[in-house]
């Protein structure tokens, strides 16, 4: 299934959609003001050391410290038999050369590590570590060898660290791979002599931005055409395949279309579903996805589906089409994390191996970590996939200011007897002699206090022996209220 690319450039934010067999199956936004920053090197400066955390955390510039575990000192993992704890290593206001390995999330600050690798578009540099790895995805072993010994070969007799070699590289010419390698050192070169004069909390080295990476990360033997809306960011992705990747220079074309190239290829509306809770299944049913600090959980239902043949087969069918629509969910809405999956049990164990299976092909396109650990005891899919940055729903949404991200709001009614409680305990502190308590609140409960509740408010202020008037204040929303003293 050949995928194509979308990039949609504007002065705000890139964003980027990989789109297959007609419908976008990953959405990915970098907004100007806000860059991720995964891959970024600082000078950082030391600005407290946890020893009962074995962590410390480092001013890098940012509103919030970011965070460093022991774990993640390169001189720890170089020398685990004679590992310090991290109070003899650190110090306060101590200057230290750093890597984000992780995009702040919540609130969580940028988590970092001492061990640097900087990517290039066929091989990975580790200017500490003298070690020639490949990636995964190459499972010839003697292909592996091959590359392993191409590579050491163009290394030049001063070189002390390391490469990765990228999947990318299979097809490499020799020629390719030495001029990823020699733009590597350059690089690392001017990082480190900055990182000696450069004050710290001081960005030495930022990533390369959204529709670049695109270009050195995504691109797949699956890809065909990438679309650019951008004429000068099309020109500037052109100059850098040229340099970078010219095999996938051919690919990259600028769209001129009249209509948004989102619009033409229906994105926005795909993007709006990726934020509902609910998502229909074309068969009737449909699933449920709601996001949690600790997990992400994910129900499936019939809803109106009405198998031919029997209840478990409906039940069957269902289960088989949720699992393909929430793989790529996964995707759409980048969900990391814990994720529980809650399908419609299942008696037959044919049929759940079945379901299982089908989850775990779906899965199979997706480029994150993924480990899933089958059906529980309970009938729950337990499953994790590796959270590398935020949600789709936490780059464009915020909790709702209203009910805080509950998603549920309290009734009239019950903020009717709040008001009723919050008058009394008033009136019995005897702190003001009020002649009149004014209530101000929303139109909703307004109306419960003039209609249903009018006898609780006459009643209150009889014992009370003062009236109480009411107010409305359209700005309110329904559980903000105010009462005056008069």
């Amino acid at each position: 299934m050949k995928e194509e690319i979308l990039i949609n450039v504007t002065p705000q934010e890139t964003r980027v959609v990989v789109m297959a067999a007609g419908i976008p199956q990953e959405v990915h936004i970098e907004r100007t003001h806000n860059r991720g920053m995964v891959g970024n090197i600082y000078i950082g400066k030391v600005a407290r050391v946890l020893p009962g955390m074995q962590s410390a955390f480092i001013e890098i510039g940012l509103e919030r410290a970011a965070f460093l575990h022991v774990a993640d000192i390169w001189e720890q993992r170089k020398n685990a038999a004679n590992a310090k704890p991290i109070e003899q290593i650190l110090a306060e206001g101590q200057p230290v050369l750093v890597q984000v390995i992780k995009d702040p999330i919540g609130t969580k600050g940028a988590r970092l590590s001492t061990q640097i690798s900087i990517a290039g578009r066929l091989v990975v540099y580790l200017p500490q570590d003298p070690h020639i790895g490949i990636s995964q995805r190459i499972e010839d072993e003697t292909e592996r060898q091959q590359l392993r010994e191409k590579l050491a070969l163009l290394l030049p007799p001063d070189e002390t660290g390391g490469f990765i070699i990228r999947t990318v590289a299979e097809s490499a010419t020799d020629a390719e791979l030495a001029n990823d390698i020699r733009y590597l050192r350059k690089l690392w070169h001017d990082i480190r002599g900055r990182a000696f004069t450069e004050p710290a909390p001081t960005l030495l080295h930022q990533d390369l931005s959204l529709a670049q990476r695109v270009l050195r990360d995504f691109i797949n033997e699956d890809t065909g055409r990438i679309f650019v809306d951008s004429r000068e960011n099309f020109v500037k992705l052109q100059e850098f395949a040229h340099e970078y990747m010219p095999n996938v220079f051919g690919q990259l074309e600028h769209y001129t279309g009249s209509r948004p190239l989102f619009d033409v290829h229906n994105v926005e509306p795909e993007i709006e579903k990726a934020l509902a809770r609910r998502v229909d299944l074309k068969s009737g049913g449909y699933i449920i996805v709601d996001q949690t600090e600790a997990m992400t959980t994910v129900d499936v239902n019939t809803g109106g589906f009405v198998g031919v043949r029997n209840f478990d087969d409906t039940i069957f069918k269902t289960n088989l089409e949720a699992a393909r629509v929430i793989a790529r969910q996964l995707r759409l809405r980048n969900l990391g994390g814990i994720i529980i999956i809650d399908f419609i049990d299942m008696h037959d164990a044919a049929h759940r191996d079945a379901v299982l299976a089908e989850l775990n092909v779906a899965l199979a396109r997706d480029h994150t970590r993924i480990t899933v650990s089958g059906f529980s005891p309970l009938g729950l899919v337990e499953m994790t996939r590796k959270r590398t940055r935020e949600s789709l729903a936490h780059v464009l949404c915020e909790p709702c200011p209203v009910c805080e991200g509950r998603g549920e709001l309290k009734t009239a009614r019950t903020i009717c007897y709040e008001i009723l409680r919050e008058i009394l305990r008033e009136e019995r502190q005897f702190q003001f002699n009020a002649k009149e308590y004014r209530v101000i609140a929303s139109q909703k409960v307004i109306d419960m206090f003039l209609e249903e509740e009018s006898p609780s408010l006459a009643m209150l202020g009889d014992f009370i022996s003062k009236p109480v008037s009411l107010q409305v204040e359209s700005g309110y929303h329904q559980e903000e209220f105010d009462i005056i003293l008069i």
